[in-house]
């Protein structure tokens, strides 16, 4: 399921920050992810449906070389990505074990994704730089991933920093981290936030000439009058 274009164009113009406001006025308090920061090709803010991957802890039948051939693998898994989608893994805050390195990030990048998301972290850190896929993570470390870690299969709900991700919820990710918008509620917050952002640049000027902030941030009644008339609105 593609996302609208402009749906898009206005989530790739509001930052994390704002989305986690507008969230927060919606009631969704945990959309932020703890541990994913962006570490490598991870300059510009990202938006794409989220397609999910979920580890557990490793177990010695399960998690050994062999089972990278195995039909539920992560390699079966990024055969199946979309085009346009983000990967977001459920590495359960791991830090000693790799879940991709060069190849894999590579073969993803080839495929289209638009980016990869874990609150784990990544082998091969300089191939994956070179790669030129964007990866949001918790750092990089050599061990592969099955020395900590089983793979067990994609497109289910999952746990990422502390986050429910379901398939197809909508992931924006930037340099304040990454942010989960539940699917049913993206058109409200995409439409939310490029109001928000236009109010606070508004703020922003506002500050710039010696305004105080009472009254001002939050607005209250009269300062809400006053953006409305001078930005052309009844």
């Amino acid at each position: 399921m593609t996302l609208d274009k402009a749906i898009v164009d206005a989530l790739r113009a509001s930052s994390t920050a704002t989305l986690t406001t507008v969230l927060l006025k919606k009631g969704i308090r945990r959309c932020w992810m703890q541990g994913p920061v962006p570490m490598f090709n991870a300059a510009e803010r990202l938006v794409g449906r989220a397609f999910t991957l979920r580890f557990v802890p490793a177990r010695e039948d399960l998690a050994t070389p062999e089972s990278w051939s195995s039909p539920r693998s992560t390699r079966a898994a990024i055969e199946e990505m979309p085009e346009g989608f983000i990967a977001v893994v459920d590495s359960m805050g791991v830090t000693d074990a790799g879940i991709f390195g060069d190849i894999l990030t590579a073969r993803m990048k080839k495929r289209g994704v638009t980016a990869l998301v874990t609150d784990g972290v990544v082998r091969d850190a300089a191939g994956v730089e070179g790669t030129e896929l964007p990866v949001w993570c918790a750092g990089a470390a050599a061990p592969p991933s099955v020395a900590g870690l089983t793979f067990v299969g994609w497109q289910e709900p999952i746990g990422c920093g502390g986050v429910a991700v379901f398939p197809d919820d909508v992931i924006v990710a930037d340099g304040d981290g990454v942010v989960v918008i539940p699917a049913a509620l993206v058109e409200d917050v995409a439409k939310a936030a490029v109001e928000q952002e236009r109010l606070e640049l508004w703020i922003m000027r506002e500050v710039e000439k010696g305004v105080p902030l009472p009254g001002l941030y939050p607005p209250n009644a009269e300062t809400k009058a006053r953006y409305e008339a001078e930005m052309g609105r009844s």
